[in-house]
């Protein structure tokens, strides 16, 4: 297929941008969270050293960003201390990294989409052990790429926010949205090949590899409504109203000085429905 990617793992491969990932890459290229957790120095070291890789794909993450505030230290055990280990076994076995990390490391105040350069403030332990994780990733290994996302959709087993919008419409029809927080929607299918495409060019330091466009959500929730012909209606209402224990950033978009953006996230939607319908038909 491509020179790196024949000899590339895909940690966390069982997430919504690991199985994109693993699709690309063959079936051989990925290592679930229950067959090594990141957080376990021997056994990453081990699959390393049984595997040689050249490239690693690290998507194995703590996600629960309201959970996080109950449990800091077991966000920062994958999300710092894991990316921390992953990257440091690469440096050691000549493999090279790619971490995944995301929008949440900025306080979302900017009044236009965050650059790479762009301050860092993380508002909660969720995004405090990502961006923690960042620098780990570099401390280990200072040739390392580190991809920063957004608001990731794929996947058609209630995992993503199209799913679940879906889930609760075939339950109710009115639903209540967050409006006064925008995101850029990005299909894990073509983050996992963009990411594949800069790993394989070289590139390193930190990027922004987004969807081109930003919405809130909102609208991303009335777009998947229309997109399926659901007639529930979406009630636009505040992160305050909604009493979240973590605070999300009000602007959560990302765009790239180094890099092209994905292409437009309701095409992606588009491609996620026939995905899905395909798999439930």
């Amino acid at each position: 297929m491509r020179v790196l990617s024949r000899g590339a793992l895909v940690l966390g491969a069982d997430g919504q941008l690991g199985a994109d990932l693993v699709r690309l890459l063959g079936p051989e290229a990925g290592v679930t969270r229950r067959e090594v957790s990141v957080t376990d120095p021997d056994a990453v070291d081990a699959l390393l050293a049984a595997r040689r890789p050249s490239l690693v794909f690290n998507c194995a993450a703590y996600n629960g960003v309201d959970r996080a505030e109950s449990e800091p230290a077991a966000a920062r055990s994958i999300n710092t201390d894991g990316a921390f280990i992953v990257a440091a076994a690469c440096a050691r076995r000549g493999a090279r990294v790619v971490h995944f990390s995301t929008n949440f490391v900025f306080d979302g105040e900017s009044d236009r989409p965050y650059v790479e350069t762009d301050r860092a403030a993380p508002l909660g332990a969720y995004a405090r052990s990502k961006l923690d994780g960042e620098a780990r990733v570099f401390d280990a290994q200072p040739q390392a790429l580190v991809i920063r996302t957004a608001a990731l959709f794929g996947g058609v087993r209630g995992q993503s926010f199209p799913e679940r919008i879906l889930d609760r419409a075939a339950q109710m029809d009115h639903l209540r949205v967050v409006a006064d927080q925008t995101v850029n929607p990005t299909y894990t299918v073509d983050l996992a090949s963009a990411a594949l495409e800069l790993a394989e060019t070289g590139l390193d330091g930190i990027v922004h590899l987004v969807s081109g466009e930003c919405c809130g959500w909102d609208e991303f929730a009335r777009a998947v409504l229309s997109e399926f012909h659901v007639p529930a209606t979406v009630e636009k209402v505040s992160s305050a109203e909604m009493e979240a224990a973590a605070r999300r950033p009000r602007n959560g978009c990302l765009t790239s000085n180094r890099v092209a953006a994905l292409r437009s996230w309701r095409e992606g939607l588009r491609e996620w429905g026939l995905r899905r319908q395909a798999a439930n038909p």
